[in-house]
């Protein structure tokens, strides 16, 4: 599995700002004025900021960054992100089709979100006054997999599972949503939808008890077309 490197960013107010690595990079070009984000590897990048005294955390999903002087948050990183929590993997002898990483799940709903059948709902992707758009939208609490609007304005929270759906995958999205209602979502609804490849019966008792949840399983098709039909039609 594919790690995803972001940086992580203590702020004033307790929380944290989490950022992808490159992007950051991009935007402090004096962090690393002698690499090119967009011609540099995650890997080369992450050193380059461990020989200037960058913490590394690695868990199975990512690798996180933190700034040089803030070691003392890394207990409070911990606690917020977690600690090396490992990623569900479907049976290697499943014979149905599956998104291979959470980012592919991610990237295909983000590109047809409007074509997205959330019960009475016409979803757009949320985009913040600074142009960011809402894939893996940077919180102080976690990068939301994706932040949307409904045809009210209203928020939708996405938490993604690219195969199996444990029931901590709750806890996670309602952070998440909590966040949205505290901030950018003041006096605005806010609701959450968990999409797995499978949904759990463990999950489906957890969200039972838990308001503006919907739990959606997605389904991978795959069709071959002879050539000649694809040439005459």
């Amino acid at each position: 599995m594919i790690q995803r490197h972001i940086v992580v960013l203590p702020q004033d107010n307790g929380g944290f700002e989490v950022q992808p690595l490159k992007e950051y990079l991009r935007q402090n070009p004096d962090v690393l004025p002698d690499f090119d984000p967009s011609s540099s590897t995650s890997h080369q990048l992450r050193a380059a900021l461990k020989r200037k005294g960058w913490t590394m955390q690695e868990t199975p999903s990512e690798i996180r960054l933190i700034k040089p002087g803030a070691a003392s948050d890394l207990a409070k990183v911990e606690e917020v992100f977690g600690v090396g929590e490992e990623d569900d993997f479907e049976s290697a002898e499943t014979s149905e089709a599956a998104f291979t990483l959470e980012s592919q799940l991610r990237d295909f709903l983000a590109a047809n979100l409007e074509k997205v059948k959330v019960p009475e709902k016409r979803l757009r992707l949320y985009v913040d006054p600074t142009g960011r758009d809402g894939i893996e939208f940077p919180t102080a609490v976690g990068p939301i997999d994706i932040l949307a609007l409904d045809q009210n304005g209203d928020f939708v929270v996405f938490e993604l599972k690219r195969a199996n759906s444990p029931d901590r995958a709750v806890g996670q999205l309602a952070r998440y949503m909590g966040w949205v209602q505290q901030t950018i979502g003041r006096e605005r609804m806010v609701s959450g939808v968990i999409v797995a490849k499978t949904i759990s019966q463990n999950l489906r008792y957890a969200v039972s008890v838990v308001p503006n949840v919907s739990l959606f399983e997605y389904q991978v098709e795959f069709h071959l077309r002879a050539a000649h039909e694809i040439a005459t039609a």
